[in-house]
C-alpha cells in the first residue's frame, strides 16, 4: 500500500521512532513518577526530556507541558477545563467534531456558544469573530488548519484579538504542529492542543496540552499523579494538576524522537516537501474529466491536504476502489461534520489527499493515473 493518509496519523513512522518505542519498552518499563526505584526515576526522566522538548518546540514552559492520550483528550481538558464554571464561547464553522461536540455538550450545563463563519480573507474572518464577542465570552477555540480543505485559519490574527479583550486562546494544532512553526508566546495562544501521532510523527496514543499558564484550566478528570498522595484533593500545580493517572511513557518517550526527526529535517523543509506533492497532485488530476477539486483557487495559505471527488461517485466508494488498487486514503466526513457543511458535501464528504516527508513524487503520479482509470471506467458506465 502507498499510504497518503497523514491527516489521520503518520505513516510510516521514522525509524528512530520505531527504534525508541521499541527501546522504550524494553528499558524504561518503570511507573514514572510512581516509586523511588531505578527504573521508575530512569523512565520518569525519560518522560521529563520529552516535555523539555515540547517546550522548547512551542515556546513554553516546561511544567506547563502536559501528556494527554491525543488531541481530542487535550481539547476536552482545555474547553471544558476553561468554562466549567459557565460563560460563553466562540469556535468557527470548520471545527473537527473534537472541538464542536465538547463545546456543544457544555449548553446542558449552562454555557452558550457561537460559531463565527470564515472566509478566503483573514480580515473577513477576524471581524466574524470580533462581532460574536460579549461580556461573557470566556474563549475562542478554533483550528489552526482544517483537517478537510487544509485552508490555515488567521490564527494569529485572532490570538490578537484574545489578548486585546482578555479572552483566552485555545489553539487546535492537530493538523500543524510539525508542519508549520508554531510558537504560543509569538502566536498569542493560550492553550495548545496537539496530536503526537500526525504532524510530530509520534505513535498513535499520545498528545500534548501546552499551556502559557495566563488561564487556570479546572480538572475534568482527577486521580493518582504520584505526588501529594496523602491530599485527598487533586494537587494544584502544573503537570500533575491535569495529568491524572498512569501515562504512556513508552509512547511519550517515542513521541521525543518524533521531534528529534522533524528538527533535524527542518520543519520548513518538511512543508515545502508536502506542497509540492500537493500542487503536483491538484496539476495532474485537474487535467481528468470528472474529477472536483475543492477550494484549491482560494488566495489563503494552506497546510497539504487536497480535497477532491469523482462526480457521480460517492467518496467512501472512490477510496475504496483506491484501497483496492494499492493506495490509502480517507474518504467520508472526516469527523468534520461543520465543514463538510460550508464546503457543501455533507451529502457525500470528500477524498482527502494528505501526503508527508515519506511520499514521493512517483508515486502521486501513480496515484493520479490510477483516478484517472477510475474516472474513465466510471464514466463509461
Amino acid at each position: 500500500m502507498i499510504y497518503m493518509d497523514n491527516a489521520a496519523t503518520t505513516y510510516p513512522k521514522p525509524a528512530m521512532v520505531l527504534n525508541t518505542a521499541a527501546k522504550a519498552m524494553r528499558k524504561y518499563g518503570g511507573n514514572p513518577g510512581r516509586s523511588g526505584h531505578k527504573i521508575s526515576e530512569k523512565t520518569a526522566i525519560e518522560v521529563f526530556n520529552v516535555r523539555e522538548k515540547i517546550a522548547a518546540l512551542f515556546g513554553a514552559e516546561v511544567e506547563n507541558c502536559i501528556m494527554t492520550l491525543n488531541c481530542t483528550h487535550a481539547l476536552n481538558l482545555a474547553i471544558k477545563g476553561i468554562m466549567k464554571s459557565g460563560g460563553h464561547i466562540i469556535t468557527s464553522n470548520l471545527e473537527h467534531n473534537s472541538v464542536i461536540r465538547p463545546i456543544h455538550a457544555l449548553e446542558k450545563l449552562g454555557c452558550k456558544y457561537s460559531i463565527a463563519e470564515v472566509c478566503e480573507s483573514d480580515e473577513a474572518t477576524t471581524e466574524n469573530f470580533k462581532k460574536l464577542i460579549t461580556p461573557s465570552t470566556k474563549a475562542i477555540a478554533i483550528m489552526i488548519a482544517s483537517n478537510v480543505t487544509g485552508q490555515i485559519l488567521p490564527y494569529k490574527k485572532i490570538g490578537q484579538l484574545c489578548k486585546e479583550r482578555g479572552i483566552c486562546f485555545i489553539a487546535d494544532g492537530a493538523q500543524a504542529c510539525g508542519v508549520i512553526p508554531i510558537n504560543i508566546k509569538d502566536d498569542n495562544i493560550n492553550i495548545l492542543c496537539s496530536a503526537g501521532h500526525k504532524g510530530l510523527y509520534g505513535p498513535m496514543g499520545t498528545g500534548i496540552l501546552v499551556s502559557d499558564g495566563k488561564f487556570a484550566i479546572d480538572t475534568i478528570i482527577e486521580g493518582g499523579t504520584g505526588s501529594n498522595s496523602f491530599d485527598i484533593l487533586q494537587p494544584d500545580f502544573m503537570p500533575d494538576r491535569l495529568e491524572a493517572g498512569t501515562p504512556n511513557a513508552s509512547g511519550i518517550i517515542a513521541l521525543g524522537a518524533g521531534i528529534d526527526f522533524i528538527k533535524r529535517r527542518g520543519i520548513s523543509n518538511i512543508y515545502a516537501h508536502d506542497m509540492i506533492l500537493c500542487e503536483q497532485f491538484c496539476k495532474r488530476i485537474s487535467r481528468i474529466g470528472g474529477v472536483i477539486i475543492y477550494e484549491r483557487e482560494c488566495a489563503y495559505k494552506r497546510v497539504p491536504i487536497v480535497p477532491f471527488n469523482i462526480i457521480g461517485m460517492n467518496s467512501s466508494d472512490l477510496a475504496q476502489r483506491l484501497s483496492e488498487r494499492g493506495f490509502a486514503l480517507r474518504g467520508g466526513m472526516h469527523c468534520s461534520y461543520l465543514a463538510h457543511k460550508k464546503l457543501g458535501t455533507s451529502d457525500q464528504g470528500v477524498v482527502r489527499f494528505s501526503p508527508s516527508i515519506m511520499n514521493t513524487l512517483d508515486e502521486v503520479d501513480l496515484l493520479a493515473k490510477t483516478i484517472r482509470k477510475i474516472a474513465y471506467n466510471g464514466s463509461r458506465k
